[in-house]
């Protein structure tokens, strides 16, 4: 088999299973593992794959730079972002991280609300210009990629802060990885901001789930809730779950209290 067919077998095999384990493939296919592991890692340096130990899992197409993801999954950040606008109480301090379903959460939140909002995103602050919520903007280096300030004074800034809910954004939500993004640094930001909330709750749009990225933020077990419009009855549903996540659908909102 040719390596340009191998490649995309593995890619369909990605998109239908949301996991490649080269041992498997590579029996299945009568090939070494070698070979297969040398395609895996051509897939992942082209982004199409992400490796882990002992096969790849799908790469996420959040990772794309910040004007292409406004183009991507909008309902479904829409959805999301009505989710998380209903888990905020009158008064209360929330975080907002930077991004696109962040930004649809914006549009979510009343204008009337009255608290306060910390965000290391100058794109969510300009934003949040016609809203009444007092509004605090973290300085620090510009990452450009996802129009956020990381960087050590950033994070050094986020230790000085505290707040009852987080809303982090994540380029991946994934049984076997947890949580991921695409940058070390941004990574890093995300967990300084996680740490200074009670309760951190996931922006997990549909493009997100079942995808992975390079960097590793937090488990699943670490953070109050995944927000998502994923189907209950979807096989990844109950797969997250097992892994430890809570998973926040429209249902669960609508019935507090």
């Amino acid at each position: 088999m040719l390596a340009a067919s191998r490649k995309s077998l593995l890619l369909d095999r990605l998109r239908r299973d949301g996991r490649i384990i080269a041992k498997e493939v590579a029996a299945e296919l009568g090939l070494s593992e070698d070979s297969i592991r040398r395609d895996l890692r051509e897939l992942d340096a082209a982004g199409l794959a992400v490796r882990v130990y002992g096969g790849a899992l799908p790469a996420s197409p959040a990772v794309a730079d910040y004007a292409t993801r406004t183009a991507v999954a909008t309902d479904s950040k829409r959805r999301v972002a009505g989710i998380a606008a209903a888990l905020i109480e009158d008064g209360a301090t929330i975080i907002l991280d930077g991004g696109t379903t962040t930004l649809a959460m914006v549009e979510a939140l009343p204008r009337t609300f009255r608290g306060t909002i910390i965000t290391h995103s100058p794109t969510i602050a300009a934003a949040l210009l016609d809203h009444d919520a007092d509004v605090f903007l973290i300085g620090g280096q510009l990452f450009k990629h996802s129009a956020v300030a990381c960087g050590a004074a950033a994070v050094e800034a986020a230790e000085r802060i505290s707040a009852d809910l987080f809303f982090l954004g994540v380029t991946g939500v994934h049984p076997t990885t947890g949580l991921t993004t695409g940058d070390a640094d941004e990574a890093a930001m995300k967990r300084a901001l996680a740490s200074r909330a009670a309760e951190t709750y996931v922006l997990a749009s549909d493009e997100k789930i079942g995808a992975a990225s390079r960097y590793a933020v937090l488990p699943l077990d670490a953070v109050a809730g995944v927000i998502t419009d994923l189907s209950t009855n979807d096989p990844m549903s109950r797969e997250l779950i097992d892994a430890g996540a809570r998973l926040i659908h429209s249902s669960a909102v609508s019935g507090r209290s």
